[in-house]
């Protein structure tokens, strides 16, 4: 299978996957949405996102292309479920914004920013690429991360710890069948609040914290990355798949979960002096808003 890099002006055609070929395709075409060029952007040493679910209507796409276009990094992790192949399967949904997200994600990585693709549950049939580097992006089925002030992080999705994904499949699919009706209705509640001029909600979010299945089940997935990754020798662990951010230490190694794209709209962060940091994207856009009502109040 030919591989492509950074600096070729067009992608070499891939003949051994159709759905690789299509994705990578989408270089070739021009954004619906330009990068902005006005402003200039906060540059990080690394950048991790996960769970952006491509191909959902739950996918909060738009923000993520305004997060694109105000941030930049040395390197960037994409940790699992970029594109949601499970409901792309069932139902072919493909917006020019999802598009726009890819386009960019290519193009930073032409500009040579080293992006490592780590395919999760949802979008694991890129897992068969592993080892192998396409359009500038390294597909990979987990990473080593070395920080800024030596530390050493595993870099994985997360569904390996758990138990109903690898256990149930037949369960796993049912509740995603579920959630992704709670963020169709997620949906039209953003939209009504957008028409009276609220900010982002995320209801399933909400939903999840007020659960306490669901809490127990968050605070047990966690211990055991953290436990996994202490017994590799690492000093901490980036992972994705729950679609809850969080930075926290559990027994003695640092465990960072980069949320999604999808609820909480969340990116995670290295400074370039190895500090870590959560980005609350739609806090930041609203804190946007409000400086700009201010200044033309002004």
């Amino acid at each position: 299978m030919p591989t492509t890099t950074a600096a070729a002006d067009t992608l070499s055609p891939i003949t051994a996957d159709s759905d690789l070929a299509d994705l990578f395709d989408f270089a070739h075409s021009r954004p619906a949405v330009p990068e902005r060029a006005d402003i200039v952007r906060r540059r990080y040493r690394t950048i991790w996102i996960s769970d952006v679910h491509l191909g959902t209507r739950g996918c909060n796409a738009d923000m993520l292309i305004d997060f694109l276009d105000h941030v930049d990094s040395d390197t960037m992790y994409l940790v699992g479920d970029m594109i949601d192949g499970w409901r792309l399967k069932k139902k072919f949904y493909w917006p020019a914004a999802h598009n726009d997200v890819v386009w960019r994600l290519l193009k930073r990585a032409k500009r040579g920013t080293r992006v490592v693709y780590i395919p999760g549950n949802h979008d694991e049939v890129f897992r068969q690429f592993s080892g192998l580097d396409f359009g500038g992006i390294s597909i990979r089925r987990k990473a080593i991360h070395e920080t800024a002030d030596g530390r050493r992080l595993l870099v994985l999705h997360g569904d390996e710890f758990d138990a109903i994904t690898l256990a149930h499949r037949w369960l796993a699919h049912v509740g995603d069948a579920a959630y992704t009706a709670l963020m169709a209705l997620n949906v039209w509640m953003n939209r009504a609040r957008r028409v009276f001029g609220m900010p982002y909600w995320s209801l399933s979010k909400h939903a999840k914290a007020k659960v306490k299945n669901a809490v127990a089940f968050i605070s047990h997935f966690e211990e055991v990355v953290a436990h996994a990754a202490g017994a590799r020798g690492v000093d901490g662990v980036v992972c994705g798949h729950i679609h809850t951010a969080e930075v926290r230490e559990i027994a003695g190694v640092a465990y960072y979960n980069d949320g999604d794209w999808v609820e909480g709209c969340t990116a995670l962060v290295e400074h370039f002096d190895g500090r870590m940091e959560l980005l609350h994207w739609a806090d930041e856009m609203a804190a946007r808003a409000r400086e700009t009502v201010v200044a033309m109040a002004a």
